[in-house]
């Protein structure tokens, strides 16, 4: 069974007042006061400016895209994360804008060998973005991200 993850993290109030003005955005609430916008392809039209996507290393990070979360980032830290598997082997990526700038990668990490999952991409934006881990997991688990498998599963489970 596989894992895709392609999406913006950020505090709920925060992206929930961005989002409001992103045709076709969904919410999705996590834990500890984090929430999940997918990247779909009505969310990935409507945010992209036509322009290639810097050079972060990202599959589905819209053109011009990255500006916006950057001006969404003035209001607090923001993320953008994803993440493939498939049988054990995949990929994450992600960073973070706070203040109006870059603050943490693009991070990145192949899946092929095992790593260790504190120090994944994912978990170390998250830990950006104010999440805590207990002991025996990350945070990645802390927050709810093994809650659902794809991007369709999120959708399904959030509100506009």
């Amino acid at each position: 069974m596989g894992y895709e993850l392609h999406a913006v993290i950020a505090g709920d109030e925060l992206l929930r007042a961005a989002s409001q003005d992103v045709p076709g955005a969904r919410v999705a609430p996590l834990r500890q006061g984090l929430s999940l916008m997918p990247m779909t392809d009505e969310v990935f039209d409507a945010v992209t400016d036509g322009s290639a996507a810097e050079a972060l290393g990202f599959w589905r990070l819209p053109g011009g895209f990255e500006r916006l979360l950057a001006q969404w980032s003035a209001a607090g830290p923001v993320a953008y994360v994803e993440a493939e598997y498939f049988g054990g082997v995949g990929e994450q990526r992600a960073v973070v804008w706070a203040d109006g700038a870059l603050a943490l990668g693009p991070l990145d990490a192949l899946a092929k060998t095992r790593f260790s999952r504190a120090f994944s991409p994912i978990s170390q934006a998250l830990r950006r973005l104010g999440a805590r881990r207990s002991l025996g997991e990350d945070e990645f688990e802390a927050v709810g991200l093994d809650r659902h498998r794809s991007n369709d599963d999120w959708v399904s489970s959030s509100t506009s």
